[in-house]
């Protein structure tokens, strides 16, 4: 334990327990809003334990209890996790040789233990605060989700207590840094305004994955326009 607060620091230390903090207060939303859904209490607790991703049992609470195909969920679920894979490449150094640190690194591997590991600039350093942020959320997450999950079976309408803000505000935070680039404003943009016009027409869970379409279509306009430029001179 010392060892670990010498490599990290007060600082860094404090800031690993903030980001706890706050992620504490969304697993409590998450477990009470999945039962207060109609999931049974065991539902949230296990995808909180299997899949230990806020945005992706957000979105696949959300999208079963409006109604939408599990399969679709799943597949929306997935998708929003894919940013894993290029997480993969960038930390990978972090997890160790064994098979079992590989496993249990990936396992933990979620956008603030990415976050805390790249913003270091020693790699003893990088492998310390991965490692003692995630273990840190893992245990911090499932906690709060229990705690939420029996709240859940006393509140029958999270929105009096604002609980159902944390899925929008969860996505919002994932999706903002990379709406500094023009290419992927653009087709976030042209996957809302489809998801958002097919909506009224297709069962809830579809719009979500029909929003994918936004990033081949704005990759077809701006390849025409690079054909043009390359053809004006």
């Amino acid at each position: 334990m010392r060892s670990i607060q010498r490599t990290l620091g007060r600082e860094l230390m404090r800031d690993i327990a903030l980001v706890c903090l706050a992620d504490g207060i969304v697993g409590i939303s998450y477990g009470a809003i999945a039962v207060s859904s109609g999931f049974e209490l065991w539902v949230p607790m296990l995808l909180s334990v299997v899949v230990f991703a806020g945005a992706s049992q957000f979105l696949f609470i959300g999208l079963v209890a409006s109604g939408g195909n599990p399969i679709a969920a799943v597949v929306a679920a997935l998708l929003v996790n894919a940013r894993h894979v290029p997480f993969g490449f960038a930390v990978g150094d972090v997890f160790g040789k064994s098979w079992v640190r590989r496993l249990a690194g990936s396992h933990l591997m979620i956008d603030e233990t990415v976050a805390f590991a790249l913003a270091q600039d020693d790699r003893h350093r990088r492998r310390a605060a991965y490692w003692a942020c995630g273990i840190s959320l893992f245990v911090v997450w499932n906690v709060s989700v229990v705690i939420g999950a029996f709240a859940g079976t006393a509140i029958t309408d999270t929105g009096v207590f604002g609980l159902d803000a944390a899925f929008p505000a969860v996505l919002l935070a994932l999706v903002l840094p990379s709406l500094k680039d023009r290419g992927v404003r653009a087709a976030a943009l042209t996957g809302a305004v489809l998801a958002v016009a097919a909506a009224p027409f297709l069962p809830a869970g579809l719009p979500v994955l029909l929003a994918l379409l936004g990033v081949p279509l704005v990759l077809l306009v701006r390849s025409g326009q690079d054909n043009d430029k390359k053809v004006a001179a």
